[in-house]
């Protein structure tokens, strides 16, 4: 049937371990952030740098980030870039089995330190399906007397064995940003990688796929017209922290995303769903 179980990392950090016929994954309760996920008889399905340390109050390189309630430096430059939600302790809420799937849910409680970044009275959570795939939802629901609006993404990290061998898929006809320039149409449908590449799409398809040496990944989104591609290359990955000088060449982030026009806009008591469906296709 499967186990759920908890435990402390060395450096303190807890996290939730599951362990099913159908699949393997760690999930820290530091920013709900998993960080490993593997379809029983595949490879993994997430990327980790080996120089990340899991220090407490970082945000773990790798895995999937929550950025959130904003995506990139706030209007403030003095608040958390892409948040606090990702160095915040979430809560296990529930964990559910069924038919060797499992199902978990964690809340953050909005602390009052954190609310003179967000002062608005709203519920976040943090869904796991986990499965032979692996399915995140981060839902937002308004609690507040008038609208609140954010923006967000799902920062997922993508093992692709060789950057250079790499192609992703599925962005034709959709419109980009990057380096602060455009928005630019993707005029084919194939992004191949040979320098930095920082693009956040709008106007884009559902699924996405990643070509990798290893096999097809496909990344498909619910509830999101927006996402981001990103590799640092070789002089931005000198400057990361927690972040080897060579990690570019084996990871790739694509990431669902609710930002630009897409950001999310929520009346009184509404609620919004933001979803991505990761899986080996092939």
């Amino acid at each position: 049937m499967g186990s759920v179980t908890t435990n402390k990392h060395a450096n303190g950090l807890e996290y939730v371990d599951v362990n099913t016929p159908l699949c393997k994954a760690r999930i820290f309760m530091q920013g709900a952030q998993i960080d490993f996920f593997e379809p029983v008889g595949q490879k993994p399905l997430l990327w980790v740098s080996s120089a990340d340390d899991y220090s407490p109050g970082n945000g773990i390189r790798g895995g999937i980030p929550v950025c959130w309630p904003w995506f990139g430096m706030n209007e403030n430059p003095d608040f958390p870039q892409h948040g606090f939600a990702r160095t915040r302790i979430w809560a296990l809420e529930s964990v559910k089995m069924r038919n060797q799937i499992v199902d978990l849910k964690f809340t953050l409680n909005i602390s009052e330190e954190d609310r003179l970044f967000w002062p608005h009275d709203t519920d976040v959570e943090l869904l796991f399906t986990l499965s032979d795939r692996l399915s995140v939802s981060l839902v937002n629901t308004n609690r507040s007397d008038y609208d609140v609006s954010l923006t967000q993404a799902l920062h997922t990290y993508f093992p692709i064995n060789d950057i250079h061998q790499l192609h992703a898929s599925g962005f034709e006809g959709a419109k980009y940003i990057e380096f602060g320039q455009g928005p630019f149409t993707q005029e084919n449908d194939k992004v191949e990688f040979t320098r930095e590449t920082d693009r956040v799409y709008t106007e884009l398809g559902n699924v996405q796929e990643l070509h990798t040496p290893d096999g097809v990944i496909e990344v498909s989104r619910e509830n999101s017209k927006s996402a981001v591609l990103w590799n640092p290359w070789i002089d931005k990955s000198a400057r990361l922290s927690r972040f080897n000088s060579d990690d570019y060449l084996t990871m790739v982030c694509l990431e669902a995303a609710n930002v630009l026009e897409d950001k999310v806009v929520l009346a009184p008591n509404e609620s919004h769903t933001l979803t991505t469906h990761i899986r080996w296709k092939a």
